[in-house]
């Protein structure tokens, strides 16, 4: 049985969809990551979704901006992210050890 995660902290939809985005952009970095094996057909699509992940990115940040949301809450965030695995998504864009594929 897995452990019961904590719940997500209270966030405003805008700061839900950068979240969601960014964890989008995270996993398609991973993906492309050149100190992982892989194909690069495998690198080529992911870098591909990237670029629109990007601009919903861009979009999730701007509509926050425009809603006068103008400070990120980096406490509350990074709990968010840490619900959602993020410490183990971003893992995958940073250079792996010596001699760990």
């Amino acid at each position: 049985m897995l452990p019961e995660l904590p719940p997500l902290p209270a966030l405003t939809r805008a700061e839900g969809e950068l979240i969601d985005r960014y964890l989008e952009a995270v996993d398609l970095l991973g993906r492309v990551n050149p100190a992982r094996p892989g194909d690069t057909y495998r690198g080529l699509r992911a870098a591909q979704a990237l670029v629109r992940k990007a601009a919903e990115l861009r979009d999730a940040l701007t509509l926050m901006h425009q809603r006068g949301e103008t400070e990120l809450h980096g406490d509350t965030l990074a709990r968010a992210l840490r619900v959602l695995d993020g410490e183990r998504r971003a893992a995958r864009v940073a250079l792996p050890p010596d001699g760990v594929d």
